[in-house]
């Protein structure tokens, strides 16, 4: 199982990463992040197809989890929770499993 962690900058998401005990674990961002740091790159949940953007960012990198710890990000995203069912793609608000 390949999951996603966004707000990968954050302690919160390097806590639910750990507590995850799976080898497979993305981490990602929509912010800007350096290049050393090996994270993703996600995109802007302000943009108007971001449900969309995500879904595809989902396909294209086999994600079966993603662990939303932005609430900007969860708002959109949980709306769409159907959209990503129908690819067996599981949507977690991630700050209510810290």
């Amino acid at each position: 199982m390949k999951i996603l962690i966004t707000s990968a900058t954050s302690a919160q998401a390097h806590k639910l990463k750990n507590s995850l005990n799976n080898d497979e674990v993305i981490m990602g961002d929509y912010n800007e992040l350096p290049a050393f740091m090996g994270m993703l790159k996600l995109p802007n949940p302000a943009s108007d197809t971001y449900a969309h953007e995500m879904l595809t960012f989902c396909l294209d990198n086999n994600i079966d989890t993603a662990y939303l710890l932005n609430k900007q990000e969860a708002d959109v995203l949980l709306l769409s929770g159907q959209l990503f069912k129908e690819y067996n793609i599981d949507i977690i608000n991630g700050s209510h499993n810290l």
